[in-house]
């Protein structure tokens, strides 16, 4: 997509969120948006993109860092609930409890027990979160081994964008095909009626951004 037309095609999504987050403020309604995908996916621009117009007091980002010695003693989802939304908010995740079935278990961080108990109690979970008024939309942003690549070397190269790269980020890269049967078993696991996976082709960043922006709206 060009620029041009990008630009033209986001105003008017973005008009369309603003006209949105009126809504959920005057029905008092919530919601939660999962962004989940492969590393260098660009959830960041999509984020941005949603982010962009919205009001800070309706649009609310999460992204929450490693869990700490005291979180990991909690209940796995137990940190991930103290940021659900009240009435009149939309709660956007870049990443989620999801961690535990695509980062935490390629690299080991979770037993398999863990991960077990994580596959089967997740839609249970989801399913509650919905039925008590949620409304819960979940997208997967995926983008091609040799896009990934290519966006890699350009953070590498640019050093206004290194702080995008870390070593997890290599590593992933390094594990691609045991991150995409990760994708694939918690795609299979916990796409629901209730809460299905919206999947969004990330290789045109542009198009993208502009896609994710549509179907947020609730």
């Amino acid at each position: 997509m060009k620029r041009k037309e990008y630009e033209k095609k986001l105003r008017k999504l973005q008009t369309e969120l603003c006209r949105l987050q009126d809504w959920v403020v005057n029905k008092g309604l919530r919601a939660i948006i999962v962004f989940e995908g492969r590393d260098a996916a660009g959830k960041a621009e999509t984020l941005k993109a949603i982010l962009e117009r919205a009001s800070p007091r309706v649009f609310r980002l999460v992204a929450l860092p490693a869990p700490s010695d005291r979180e990991k003693s909690q209940l796995y989802i137990q940190r991930y609930i103290q940021h659900f939304p009240a009435a009149g908010e939309v709660v956007l995740f870049d990443r989620s409890w999801y961690n535990r079935a695509g980062v935490e278990y390629v690299m080991e961080f979770c037993t398999k027990d863990q991960y077990r108990s994580f596959v089967d109690l997740c839609p249970k979970f989801e399913s509650h979160i919905v039925n008590s008024g949620i409304i819960l939309i979940k997208f997967w942003l995926e983008v091609g081994q040799e896009e990934q690549h290519r966006r890699f070397e350009a953070r590498i190269e640019d050093p206004l964008r290194q702080w995008k790269l870390s070593p997890m980020d290599l590593e992933s890269y390094a594990r691609w095909y045991a991150y995409s049967r990760a994708r694939d078993m918690m795609l299979d696991a916990t796409a629901t009626d209730e809460a299905p996976w919206h999947i969004v082709r990330a290789d045109d960043k542009e198009r993208h951004a502009s896609t994710a922006s549509l179907i947020c709206s609730p």
